[in-house]
Parts: structure tokens; C-alpha cells; sequence
């Protein structure tokens, strides 16, 4: 199955999210932010390709437009080896940091918003400050955010039909 080919475009590579990358930890605040974020009207894709080649843990998009991205931090030890995420902002509304009851809030940056959760859901702990994406930034946006979401789906009910039809990967 590795040999099989992937989209045309690699930057919008479509693997699930557990591309073994990430620990238990990681994938379990995720599972309960994505919940969370559905309850308000969300929609979730992880481990989203971003225009600047970095590679979001959750992006968020509802039907009003609004484009979150939620960093996923399993320890003290993952922040602190993140200099990536200042990099994010440019590419949502909204930046937020989602953590376990375990780490301390103070060691998060005050200008992201807060979100503790575990494999269940999660809470609010400090709303992020908006700073609105330009219309160009938005577009591009949520276009990845549906060819990814749409190609996923797609390789669900299809595993094989990613491949070109000419058999090349």
C-alpha cells in the first residue's frame, strides 16, 4: 500500500491524521477539541498543510467563514521545542494552544487563546484574540480546508482511486 501514489498536489498531502507522528497524548486532546469545536459549528480537519509549508495540528472552519488553528501540546518539553507557531497566525482568525488539565497555563503565550482537553471533549480556558485574515488568505484557506476535508472522505469510501489513471505515482 506505501507504493500507492498520492495527489497531484503533495502539498495537500491526505493522510489521516494518525500518521504515527503523534503520541496518544496529542491525538487524544485532539479527538476532544474537535469535538468541542463541533458543538459551536466547526468543522475539523488535522494535520492540515498550511501555504507556508508548515503543517497544522487542527484547523477549524464554520459556516460564517471563521478559520481557528489549534495547536496540540502534550508537554512542557513540546512548547518549548515549538518555535513554528508564531508562523500560524497568518494563516487564521484565531491561534490556540489545546493542552491537557496536566500543564500549567502560564507557560503558554498570552496572545493565543486556551483550550484544555482530554479524548472527551474540552473547555474554553481564555478566548484568543481575532485578527481578521485578509479576503485573498481566506480563500486560499478554505480551499485547502475543503480539498483536503473532500479528498479524505473520498479516500474513505475509495482507498485506490487517488492513484492517476495512468498507473504513475
Amino acid at each position: 500500500m506505501e507504493s500507492l501514489a498520492r495527489i497531484a498536489d503533495p502539498d495537500l498531502a491526505t493522510d489521516l491524521p494518525n500518521d504515527r507522528r503523534q503520541s496518544e497524548t496529542a491525538l487524544a486532546i485532539a479527538r476532544g477539541t474537535a469535538r468541542w469545536l463541533r458543538c459551536f459549528g466547526f468543522g475539523c480537519v488535522a494535520e492540515l498543510p498550511l501555504p507556508s509549508g508548515r503543517r497544522a495540528d487542527l484547523v477549524a472552519l464554520n459556516a460564517r467563514g471563521d478559520i481557528w488553528i489549534i495547536e496540540i501540546k502534550s508537554s512542557v518539553a513540546d512548547l518549548r521545542a515549538d518555535q513554528k507557531w508564531q508562523d500560524y497566525r497568518a494563516h487564521c482568525d484565531r491561534l490556540f494552544f489545546a493542552f491537557t488539565q496536566d500543564l500549567p497555563c502560564e507557560i503558554f503565550p498570552a496572545e493565543t487563546g486556551l483550550i484544555v482537553a482530554d479524548a472527551y471533549g474540552a473547555h474554553l480556558h481564555c478566548d484568543a484574540p481575532e485578527h481578521r485574515l485578509p479576503a485573498p488568505t481566506r480563500k486560499l484557506m478554505t480551499i485547502r480546508f475543503g480539498l483536503a476535508a473532500a479528498t479524505r472522505l473520498n479516500r474513505l469510501f475509495d482507498p485506490q482511486g487517488h492513484l492517476r489513471l495512468d498507473g504513475e505515482i
